[in-house]
């Protein structure tokens, strides 16, 4: 029996649509942040973007090839600052923060429809519902959730910036079966990319992995499309989970 439904949060609890203003002003936060911690870049906010963007996929190249997340500092450091060479005890006392503006201010997010009625009406069956992410920020998933105010339904939540491990690595799904207590075949996974969430759940070995179309993220998955890898179900909606969990759990009684 299916006993937790476990989600992703980018692309699944909310869509997110690229904003040019948002870019701009995610810049001159950045700019500003750093500033605030000793280091002045001397770069335009309108030309700042652009090459960040380009080292931020290099660092998202690596870490799906590694299946490992840095810390923030080292990830600025390494990667997003690299031409500046900041200095690190300088950057360290502001990297989360700035990992946070990377992971929110970026684009515009919008909560998916019917998120909150569905992880409720879960919860009311008696199932357990929770979090896998793979995230820069530490603080990013646990503001979101309050905002979302979905942030009490969870019975644990697990992150890629805390643990160093990402998605498809079924290490971290190893991880949130600790922490809910459950085998793999006990356990559900709601996500929108087949090269981390689809990937992830069946090397992880759980029993169901649900896909929610995103035509935005299509381009992530272009390596390991028609490679073997299929949800069990795709859908287009939130509010198809509950009646999914009820077929396939009647299906076992």
């Amino acid at each position: 029996m299916i006993r937790a439904v476990i989600f992703d949060v980018g692309g699944t609890l909310h869509t997110s649509r690229v904003s040019k203003a948002m870019q701009q002003d995610f810049s001159s936060q950045v700019i500003k942040t750093l500033a605030s911690a000793g280091i002045v870049l001397d770069v335009p906010p309108e030309e700042f973007y652009g090459p960040l963007y380009e080292r931020a996929e290099e660092y998202k190249a690596w870490s799906e090839k590694t299946r490992r997340e840095l810390p923030g500092v080292q990830v600025w450091k390494e990667y997003f600052l690299r031409p500046y060479e900041p200095d690190e005890i300088k950057l360290a006392k502001v990297s989360e923060e700035l990992s946070y503006l990377y992971d929110s201010c970026r684009v515009e997010l919008t909560p998916r429809p019917y998120m909150k009625e569905t992880l409720k009406q879960l919860r009311d069956e008696g199932l357990a519902v929770g979090i896998i992410s793979n995230i820069l920020s530490l603080t990013f998933v646990p503001k979101i959730l309050a905002t979302y105010s979905i942030d009490g339904m969870m019975s644990c939540v697990v992150t890629s910036s805390e643990t160093g491990i990402r998605k498809p690595d079924a290490s971290i799904f190893r991880i949130a079966e600790e922490k809910l207590g459950m085998k793999p075949q006990e356990l559900a996974y709601v996500g929108d990319t087949i090269s981390r969430d689809v990937m992830g759940t069946k090397n992880a070995g759980w029993r169901l992995m649900i896909q929610i179309e995103n035509p935005s993220v299509t381009f992530r998955d272009r390596e390991v499309i028609n490679k073997g890898y299929e949800p069990d179900y795709l859908i287009s909606s939130l509010k198809e989970i509950p009646d999914i969990i009820y077929k396939e759990n009647k299906a076992q009684a």
